[in-house]
């Protein structure tokens, strides 16, 4: 574990490291490449504060200050520079790095990002900013004119602009141990690039036979599309001081220039801004690029493995081009390999010829009306399985909202549509149980009644006729008694399968309670359903199959009423009834009707 140091020995690092570099880097750059008013082409200390303010703990940059400014006075009092002037510079410098802090942690309150083009865009907006303020200042300070104030602004912008990102990037890897996670064969690479790189300009600006200053761009592109920003920032840094270091010494092809030398000094700032502002945001735009890349393959797989585990796939078909595409999961839908080359014609010829022509014109007329669709179907797979789908989607639409494609989803829903199946089997079985008599087979008591609801109902609604029949096996107990309550049961049962037979399939006969029976006759008059009653009676009477298997003979009695308006099934049921017990009372075996 590493020890914090302490607040004095941190002061006296960011001290020494503010302090040495900035005057290492000042008085090198004052030396290799000086232009109009001894001003260098690029003012690299100006980076390499910035870079430094942006790192170091916002406690040590008063220390940062007074290293900085004792640095850029003797920088530039060892070039001969009056003290007055060396103090107005130091004054200016100052003062654009506190405006480039200012501006930068005004938009980026955290770490300063070179990887977004947005924050990219951010920075050198503070750097030129703060490089024009500072300008001013400048030349406010020593009273020079237009010249010294356009000098110094480009110069210490390309400083800022170059110097401040391969800094910062480099600091922040090794203190996040970012490098130890990097391969090593990546960091090979990015050695050789960056090689390269320096290799590249020092062939270009060492000779002025042939103008091959494109190649440096070509280098320093190739390495930000390899090693990103960072590959951007130190491509472009090692082009500027190999570049700046050979035309301060009169080589390359910006020297052999027929112009002056303040003329050369700005040419090849031209030369560093344009590739400066080339570089650093494509890098960037790459970084966003490659991350959208890498969201967009993660969101394609969470995709496919959304449609496999919902059996649910994805199609397009291009109206232009009258062709179609299948996701995988649509392809394992159909029974097929995925990549199996299929067309729109086959699309739709997989689905049954009863559900066909359906299809087609669902389809035909969501093209025609642009509003999206949903249907569902029966396709026979390539193995020859049928399986339900289920399919929704929209019309794309091109200019002038003319349709251009379908997209659709299908999805399998055989096992949705089977268990829609058992269910409502099993509903309708639990129905079936409920409304039925176990004995008999024949309606039950509340099933027959519900019936008898419908049918009064119907009958007051639309005027239609309706009878009712109440009737029950005569002497049922003595049959109990003499037989038993078995004979007796299959008694009952012999007696509903010969009142139902004599039936027509509107009428129902059910099962009232113990031995007793309802007969609903819809749809009869008076006289139809006394024809029908009597008709009951006799298949009963003249049962000789039940009496062949060794069932005694029995007779029922019958009470008969026809609607009369009644208001309700009771009201009626209580006029059947005591016709039934009056043909109880008058000797059983044959039909009443009620008065």
């Amino acid at each position: 574990m590493i020890r914090p140091l302490s607040p004095r020995v941190e002061a006296v690092f960011w001290f020494l490291l503010t302090a040495t570099g900035y005057f290492l880097l000042a008085s090198v750059s004052l030396y290799a490449t000086k232009g109009a008013d001894n001003i260098a082409a690029v003012w690299p200390p100006s980076g390499y504060f910035l870079a430094l303010l942006l790192l170091m703990p916002v406690r040590m940059r008063i220390v940062a200050f007074a290293a900085m400014a004792a640095a850029s006075m003797s920088a530039n009092m060892s070039e001969g520079i009056q003290v007055a002037a060396a103090a107005a510079y130091t004054v200016a410098n100052a003062a654009e790095a506190v405006i480039a802090l200012w501006l930068v942690r005004r938009h980026e309150a955290g770490e300063m990002s070179f990887m977004a083009p947005r924050a990219v865009g951010r920075f050198c907006i503070a750097a030129l900013t703060a490089s024009a303020g500072s300008a001013v200042i400048a030349t406010l300070l020593t009273g020079n004119g237009f010249d010294f104030l356009l000098s110094w602004m480009t110069t210490v912008a390309l400083g800022m602009l170059i110097v401040t990102p391969p800094i910062v990037m480099l600091a922040r890897m090794v203190g996040s141990n970012a490098l130890n996670n990097v391969p090593t064969a990546m960091k090979v690479e990015g050695i050789a690039l960056l090689t390269v790189a320096a290799f590249v300009t020092g062939a270009s600006f060492a000779q002025s036979d042939f103008p091959v200053t494109f190649l440096p761009c070509v280098a320093v592109i190739v390495a930000a599309y390899r090693l990103g920003p960072f590959g951007a920032a130190a491509g472009m840094l090692i082009v500027a001081i190999i570049a700046s270091l050979l035309t301060g010494q009169g080589y390359g092809p910006i020297s052999a220039m027929d112009q002056s030398q303040k003329v050369e000094v700005l040419f090849l700032q031209f030369y560093l801004v344009t590739m400066l502002f080339i570089a650093l945001p494509l890098a960037a735009l790459l970084v966003v690029q490659r991350r959208l890349a890498k969201r967009l393959a993660q969101s394609n797989r969470w995709l496919l493995q959304a449609e496999a585990a919902a059996l649910v796939g994805h199609w397009r078909v291009d109206l232009v081009a009258w062709t179609i595409k299948w996701s995988d999961q649509t392809y394992r839908i159909h029974g097929l390999e995925p990549g199996t080359p299929v067309d729109v014609d086959y699309s739709v010829a997989q689905y049954l010829p009863d559900d066909r022509v359906a299809v087609q014109k669902i389809l035909a007329d969501a093209v025609r009306s642009g509003q999206p669709f949903v249907y569902q179907g029966r396709v026979m797979r390539a193995d020859g399985e049928i399986r339900h789908v289920k399919s929704h989607g929209s019309i794309e639409t091109g200019r002038r909202g003319k349709p251009v494609g379908i997209f659709g989803t299908v999805q399998d829903i055989t096992e949705t549509v089977e268990n829609a199946r058992i269910l409502e089997s099993a509903r309708s079985a639990a129905e079936r149980i409920a409304n039925t008599d176990m004995l008999t087979g024949l309606p039950n008591r509340r099933h027959t009644l519900a019936f008898l609801d419908q049918a009064l109902r119907r009958a007051e609604q639309e005027g239609a006729p309706l009878a009712v029949a109440i009737f029950d096996i005569d002497h049922f107990k003595q049959i109990n008694d003499a037989h038993g309550h078995a004979t007796g049961d299959e008694v009952i049962r012999r007696v509903g399968q010969r009142a139902k037979a004599s039936l027509r399939d509107d009428d129902m006969v059910g099962r009232y309670g113990g031995e007793e029976f309802v007969c609903i006759l819809q749809g009869r008059s008076a006289l139809a359903a006394e024809l029908v009653a009597e008709r009951l009676r006799k298949a009963v009477q003249g049962d000789t199959e039940g009496a062949a298997t060794g069932l005694p003979g029995v007779t029922v009695s019958i009470g008969l009423a026809t609607y009369a308006g009644e208001p309700n099934i009771e009201d009626l049921l209580q006029r059947a009834d005591k016709a039934l017990y009056a043909a109880k009372r008058e000797g059983r075996n044959r039909l009443r009707m009620a008065a």
